[in-house]
C-alpha cells in the first residue's frame, strides 16, 4: 500500500515536469484558428457585423450616445435583438443566477415554514352567533352564515 502511494506521487512529480507542448492532452496552435462564418445567403451581399450588444459597448464616443452609434453606421442584420431596446444582457453566467435564484427561493420558503411552525395557536375560541349564525338578522341570506348552529341548543 505505501508502495503504491509513493509509486503515484512520483509518477504525478514526472508528469508535472513534462513540457505542456508534449502533453496529449493540451494541444496547441502556433497562429490562432480563426473561424470563418459560412455566408447566410438570405443576406444576398449585406455586411456580417460581429453579433455584439450594444449594451456591452463603451457608453461615450458616440455621435448618437443613446444608442451608442454613430450617424450612416450599417446596421446589423439582428438590430432589434442588438440595440439598447433590445433585452438585457445579463451580467451573470446562467449557472450563478440559477444559483442566486434558488437560494433566494428557499430562503423564503424556510421563512414561511418557520413562521406558520413558530406562531401560536389562537388563545379564543372563536365567536358563534345564535339562530343559525344571525341569518334572520342578516337578510336571511344563505350566504350570510357565520356558524350555523341547531336551535335545538337553545335550551
Amino acid at each position: 500500500m505505501q508502495t503504491t502511494i509513493v509509486n503515484a506521487r512520483a509518477a504525478a512529480l514526472r508528469g508535472a515536469t513534462r513540457p505542456l507542448c508534449l502533453s496529449p492532452r493540451l494541444r496547441t496552435y502556433a497562429t490562432p484558428v480563426a473561424v470563418k462564418r459560412d455566408e447566410d445567403p438570405q443576406l444576398a451581399g449585406y455586411p456580417q457585423l460581429p453579433y455584439i450588444s450594444r449594451q456591452l459597448l463603451p457608453p461615450k464616443g458616440w455621435e448618437d450616445p443613446q444608442m451608442r452609434r454613430n450617424f450612416g453606421d450599417t446596421l446589423h442584420e439582428e438590430e432589434e435583438v442588438l440595440s439598447m431596446w433590445g433585452p438585457d444582457v445579463s451580467p451573470l453566467p446562467p449557472k450563478t443566477a440559477l444559483r442566486q435564484f434558488t437560494i433566494a427561493t428557499l430562503g423564503f420558503v424556510t421563512f414561511g415554514v418557520v413562521v406558520n411552525y413558530l406562531v401560536p395557536a389562537r388563545p379564543a375560541v372563536p365567536r358563534e352567533y345564535p339562530y343559525s349564525g344571525l341569518v334572520k338578522e342578516l337578510g336571511g341570506l344563505e350566504e350570510n352564515k357565520a356558524n350555523p348552529e341547531d336551535e335545538s341548543d337553545e335550551d
